[in-house]
């Protein structure tokens, strides 16, 4: 393998941000595939963006102050 190297942007392992870890994965230009050094999931661009999309459902009312219990 070669040496792991940051890609173009600094995506999030969905592998692990599911289990609240917040770990980059790295990118490798021969398989044209991101890797994450932690748990071993790798993934193509397309595949990251969208279970990082999923990820970012479980916290889209994080920032959101809840006052209406109904």
């Amino acid at each position: 393998m070669s040496q792991a190297g940051k890609g173009r942007l600094n995506y999030r392992c969905p592998s692990c941000f599911m289990r609240d870890l917040d770990i980059d994965m790295f990118y490798d230009k021969d398989t044209e595939e991101y890797y994450c050094l932690r748990c071993q999931f790798t993934g193509k661009e397309d595949e990251v963006l969208k279970l990082n999309e999923m990820a970012r459902f479980r916290y889209k009312n994080l920032l959101k102050r809840i006052t209406d219990f109904e």
